[in-house]
């Protein structure tokens, strides 16, 4: 039995190489080993890497453990890097490639460029999940269209190193609810270190907190509407989103997670300290 609850198994994509962490190769994978022996493994998803990377992290693997390594891979060079990965993955005894995730580039025709991508995956995955980033620009409902039609995944980009990088409360309500309308299952990326929206001391940015997108997913499914959505978006009352958290039922719980799979962030231990200061882990 997980002491993690389910609300909260496997949320956390290992993202240690990827700003602003920026930890060395060597050390994020070490790490990752750890988090994976840790009582809280089960809090921990997949260890992420870009297609130029996949073969070294296997390298690194393979000195470091006898178990493979559950990578998500982001395919850097757009659609014609997806098949190299997934091929890689499957010849390596070293690492399993659980995901790939591309980014939409092209925003003046993102469906045009989504097809490429759908396309690129219908011929070479088996079991591995795709997320598309399709952005919050022009015309990204008939992209997230095309990705649907397709049965793969959506990713959304919470932030970053500028604050331009961080979407609204409001837009990420309408990427919510747009995915849950399209039965599209969904993860984030970037900016999503914290538990609870909050303003960062060191920078003013404005960050989204996972627990309230978790929140938020639950409400669009039990019918809340965009300003309702948008309205656990923006809370930063801690206590008060704990307490719904804890409320959910493990139904709830499991109907929340197929939706928002997990999110992207090069620290676990942030994630970790901030649900276990809310009660929300206990003892880990």
């Amino acid at each position: 039995m997980s002491t993690v609850p389910a609300l909260f198994r496997h949320l956390v994509d290992d993202a240690a190489m990827f700003p602003p962490g920026d930890l060395p190769l060597t050390e994020a994978v070490e790490a990752h080993r750890a988090h994976l022996t840790a009582p809280y493994a089960d809090l921990v998803g997949p260890f992420v890497c870009t297609d130029d990377d996949l073969m070294k992290v296997a390298a690194e693997a393979a000195r470091t453990g006898r178990e493979p390594l559950r990578v998500a891979v982001v395919i850097t060079g757009g659609a014609g890097g997806i098949e190299p990965a997934v091929r890689y993955g499957d010849r390596s005894t070293d690492v399993e490639v659980t995901a790939i995730e591309v980014r939409l580039r092209n925003e003046d025709d993102l469906s045009r460029n989504a097809l490429r991508v759908v396309r690129a995956c219908d011929d070479c995955l088996d079991e591995e999940t795709a997320y598309v980033e399709i952005g919050l620009d022009g015309a990204w409902e008939r992209a997230l269209d095309v990705v649907a039609d397709a049965g793969y995944a959506a990713k959304l980009r919470t932030g970053g190193l500028d604050a331009s990088l961080f979407p609204s409360e409001g837009q990420i309500a309408a990427f919510i609810t747009a995915c849950l309308d399209r039965e599209v299952a969904f993860k984030c990326t970037a900016g999503l270190h914290n538990a609870v929206r909050h303003t960062a001391a060191d920078t003013g940015f404005e960050h989204h907190g996972f627990l309230n997108v978790l929140l938020a997913t639950r409400a669009s499914l039990d019918g809340a509407s965009l300003d309702e959505v948008a309205a656990v978006l923006a809370s930063r009352d801690g206590d008060a989103l704990a307490a719904r958290a804890r409320e959910m039922s493990e139904q709830q719980a499991a109907g929340t997670r197929r939706w928002f799979t997990s999110f992207g962030s090069c620290s676990i231990e942030e994630p970790r300290h901030d649900l276990t200061a809310l009660s929300l882990l206990e003892g880990l």
